[in-house]
């Protein structure tokens, strides 16, 4: 079995390669080594020399050149990703790729052949935000059935930002559905059991600079039968709340101290309730008054763990386990990307 930290160059050293993958691998140099980066400014590489002893490159076929690079992690520009991918699946080498996988679903099979051959090389895509506390917690509360049968979820990521920079571009992959699109529609798609039924959607150019949407909502019903509504926004001066999940038993509203939960308690039993056609004497009210057994707790939601991605990456490299986001999953986030952007109402008979 080898235990050696897994040897990795690193294209792209701003805020995603430079920001993220340093920070996050700085307390992983037991099973991750930056042998090689490489950045189109040079000046980004010198910490990387100067802390991790890193070979450093402008030329980005040199460094797929050098043998000592056992894996290539893709941290440049969106519009990048797919022929920075398919150039190192090229000359052999294993690929953690940066959200968005790509940008176009001829694009996703192409590399997915590339990179998923039984005798390598492999590839691997880094939606680090499988693994956000947040995301987990929920999950682990609709699966212990506290809120009855989860008919309802809305998911939000919104403020108001007049955001400026390269992500507002389309000529460079911009637009947040490229951005935190890919993190919340697979978050959605795994509420919905994995894939949809019907999809609507909208997007607008609301606050942002540029030429790029900055505020999307999307509306599935799962395969399982709930409706996902995800908003991510940049035109939002009230921001609202990450989770509300309504359950047959209960509902579940996410605040900055956590989890909010409001459900009937599991170890009482109900009396079934018969509906009456009769007319309602004067002094009836409009529902039933009868007292209900509500439990109401805050739980700790957390929004860290996303750098767990790299122990799984690990264990899959170095002990054959299975990584956790399939290459399908990932492709079918950008399936979506691609509808939405194209203003597709989908509905699958």
């Amino acid at each position: 079995m080898d235990n050696n930290p897994i040897r990795i160059g690193l294209v792209g050293l701003g805020r995603a390669g430079g920001g993220m993958h340093r920070g996050e691998l700085r307390s992983r140099q037991d099973r991750f080594r930056f042998a090689a980066v490489c950045d189109v400014i040079e000046e980004r590489t010198k910490p990387f020399v100067e802390e991790f002893g890193s070979t450093p490159y402008t030329d980005y076929e040199k460094m797929l050149a050098d043998p000592q690079v056992e894996l290539v992690s893709i941290a440049t520009r969106s519009v990048d990703h797919f022929r920075h991918a398919k150039m190192a699946l090229l000359a052999g080498k294993d690929v953690m790729l940066e959200k968005p996988f790509c940008m176009h679903t001829a694009q996703a099979k192409e590399l997915i052949a590339l990179g998923s051959q039984p005798a390598g090389p492999h590839l691997y895509i880094r939606h680090n935000r499988r693994f956000e506390d947040g995301f987990n917690k929920a999950m682990k509360i609709i699966d212990s059935g506290k809120l009855g049968e989860v008919f309802q979820i809305y998911l939000s990521r919104n403020g108001y930002d007049r955001r400026c920079d390269w992500q507002t571009l389309s000529e460079f992959g911009g637009g947040q559905l490229l951005n935190w699109g890919p993190h919340i529609i697979d978050h959605s798609l795994r509420f919905c059991g994995g894939a949809y039924t019907e999809m609507y959607s909208a997007i607008r150019h609301v606050a942002a600079a540029g030429d790029c949407e900055d505020h999307i909502k999307i509306v599935f019903t799962g395969v399982n039968g709930r409706i996902v509504d995800m908003e991510i926004s940049g035109g939002v001066a009230v921001p609202t709340p990450m989770y509300r999940i309504y359950g047959s038993r209960g509902s579940l509203v996410s605040a900055d101290d956590g989890f909010h939960l409001r459900y009937l308690d599991p170890n009482v039993e109900l009396p079934p309730v018969v509906a009456d056609p009769e007319t309602p004497g004067t002094k009836a009210s409009f529902g039933n008054n009868e007292p209900l057994p509500w439990i109401e707790e805050t739980v700790p939601a957390g929004c860290g763990g996303t750098s767990a991605i790299w122990d799984a990456l690990y264990e899959t490299i170095r002990h054959g386990a299975k990584y956790p986001i399939e290459l399908s999953q990932a492709a079918a986030v950008i399936d979506v990307i691609e509808r939405v952007k194209a203003g597709t109402i989908f509905e699958n008979k």
